[in-house]
């Protein structure tokens, strides 16, 4: 039997294929942008293991506040950020996580999120098209996302490619603005302390689950001792 293939490896193939068919001015910025924020995003100011969650509320799809003390109460917590739901990788990631990660989480009594800034009644097509069995959830105005210090801004070039199309990013988000997440896996146990984060610049790198679900066992482990 085959290794089944990581996520990364996945999204590079995706990758590969979709280039064949973006035109090559569309491909050139794409692959500028991720380049740029790779060189110049600042890691001083991501969110890293040892530090103390404070309290943050998100809107889940169907309307529900979901609380860091609510989210807590019966494990730990795993936070998923990803740009939209018409992101094209999202659409690749999020259904491998709920694929390769969601089930052993459950196992591990862990909570698992995701989490964008698009307003809930458009975020909710993502949980919808993939039937998603882990909670989808806005961050309104990037408040949380913000505190973490992993949002970036379109760069001029890509600012030019979303209002040519009609619909630039920040209407497809409702949020208005320039700003998304960089994908972000952030694991955090009931004291609300970070036991993991990862911070990926170029939105075509994803946390494996492999790495999520270790930091789980950690965290049990520990418990348990």
């Amino acid at each position: 039997m085959s290794k089944a293939q990581s996520l990364n490896e996945t999204l590079a193939e995706f990758q590969s294929k979709r280039a064949l068919t973006m035109p090559a001015d569309r491909l050139k910025i794409n692959v500028d942008q991720r380049r740029l924020l790779v060189d110049t995003a600042d890691r001083s100011a991501f969110v890293k293991a040892g530090d103390t969650v404070q309290p943050f509320a998100l809107t889940e799809v169907g309307g529900q506040s979901l609380t860091l003390e609510g989210l807590l109460e019966n494990g730990p917590l795993v936070l998923i950020f990803f740009r939209f739901a018409g992101c094209p990788v999202c659409n690749v990631a999020l259904p491998y996580y709920n694929q390769h990660l969601a089930p052993e989480l459950n196992r591990l009594g862990a909570t698992l999120v995701g989490v964008s800034p698009q307003v809930a009644e458009k975020l909710r097509d993502i949980k919808d098209r993939h039937r998603l069995d882990f909670l989808i959830a806005t961050d309104a105005d990037n408040a949380l996302s913000r505190r973490f210090g992993i949002l970036y801004s379109f760069d001029e070039p890509s600012r030019r490619v979303s209002l040519d199309s009609g619909t630039p990013i920040g209407e497809v988000t409702g949020t208005g603005t320039w700003e998304l997440p960089m994908p972000t896996a952030v694991v955090i146990d009931q004291s609300r302390t970070v036991r993991f984060a990862d911070v990926s610049p170029d939105w075509l790198v994803r946390t494996e689950p492999v790495d999520i679900i270790d930091a789980l066992k950690t965290i049990t482990a520990r418990a348990a001792a």
